[in-house]
């Protein structure tokens, strides 16, 4: 028996967003599944906010259409555009949006009188919003006695109030100081997996998309340039774009040598004369193939490995302490290679060494 289809809690298709003659989202769609956490990541400009505002109803798209529940709530052809208070869905701002007038408790009510919620019923959803969000205590204090992250916390209570089908997440961590925001990423990943509701999110930090999100979409200049999980997009990227701007890597290219490549690897002559072996993913190679090599993957040994294939002497140019690991730029080939280790870096500037990589982490990109 075949089992029903069940809709995408967003779907978003062929969005298109313009402000005159300039396009900011061209034709993006993607759906993102019920009690999914999914991130568009990508640089400043690229459209990932203005996707993100089309979908809560806060910006009139061009084209397109956006379904939430399987609900349509925009859609260009049928001239169907939903004000945001009938869309379900609540958003956390990067601004907090917090009435510093207000205690705690009214800050958080406030969406919920506006839904003519009222009574022991208000309270009791108040009170547990902010029990979710560590903020119990704090119900009457002025919302202007408190810290940022304090803030940021009680915005989340205001949006999970009413329980709403949909949450969207406007770089809400971008206004924290480093180490509160490692600690709140970790804290809204778990309420939104104990919640388990809906969320999009949107951010430019690679650490943030990484360890918050089941799926991310990555997008430039208003399209989007790969979709998949943190670890699909890390492990294998797709162009060179998403392999630099998703971590450190070194991106090489060469002359494909066809007699050696088979069953899913690829072989590349570089310049300087040195063969480096990878993995297709599937790719096609085309004559002239760039391979992505993530710095953390590049080892540096004082003995020669017993690898056969992906091993070469190299010379330390210079290295560079960064806490919790050390950059090691190295001579390799006629250019530089950047390494990224944990461990101290054993090797003096001048000094030399071997430089290698299992061909798994050497990833064939797409021809752009």
């Amino acid at each position: 028996m075949q089992q029903p289809t069940v809709a995408p809690a967003i779907d978003v298709d062929s969005l298109s967003i313009r402000y005159g003659t300039v396009t900011a989202v061209g034709s993006v769609s993607f759906a993102v599944a019920e009690g999914e956490q999914l991130t568009l990541l990508g640089p400043s400009g690229c459209g990932k906010t203005s996707t993100l505002r089309a979908v809560a109803g806060l910006e009139r798209p061009s084209g397109g259409a956006i379904r939430i529940g399987g609900r349509t709530m925009y859609d260009a052809a049928r001239r169907i555009n939903l004000p945001t208070e009938q869309r379900g869905l609540s958003m956390v701002f990067q601004s907090y949006a917090i009435w510093p007038h207000m205690t705690v408790f009214d800050n958080v009510a406030y969406g919920l009188r506006v839904r003519n919620e009222g009574g022991a019923a208000l309270k009791e959803k108040v009170h547990h919003a902010l029990d979710l969000v560590k903020m119990g205590a704090f119900a009457e204090r002025n919302a202007s006695q408190l810290s940022g992250g304090q803030q940021q916390r009680v915005a989340l209570a205001r949006a999970c109030a009413f329980t709403p089908s949909v949450l969207l997440f406007d770089e809400p961590l971008s206004n924290l100081d480093a180490k509160l925001r490692a600690e709140m990423r970790i804290e809204l990943r778990e309420l939104q997996r104990r919640l388990k509701v809906t969320s999009l999110y949107v951010t430019h930090d690679l650490e943030e998309a990484l360890a918050m999100s089941d799926r991310i979409v990555v997008m430039r200049a208003g399209n989007i340039e790969q979709s998949g999980t943190p670890g699909e997009i890390y492990n294998y990227p797709r162009t060179a774009f998403v392999a630099d701007f998703i971590g450190s890597s070194n991106l090489i290219g060469g002359r494909l040598l066809p007699e050696r490549s088979t069953d899913g690897r690829v072989a590349v002559e570089v310049e300087g004369g040195g063969i480096l072996y990878g993995v297709t993913h599937g790719r096609a190679a085309p004559a002239r193939p760039t391979l992505s090599l993530r710095t953390v993957h590049l080892r540096l040994t004082a003995e020669r490995p017993a690898r056969a294939e992906n091993v070469w002497p190299i010379v330390v140019k210079h290295s560079v302490f960064l806490g919790d690991m050390t950059q090691v730029h190295v001579a390799w080939c006629g250019r530089e290679l950047v390494v990224r280790q944990t461990e101290a870096a054993p090797f003096a500037e001048g000094g030399q060494a071997y430089l290698s990589i299992p061909s798994s982490h050497c990833v064939l990109l797409e021809d752009e």
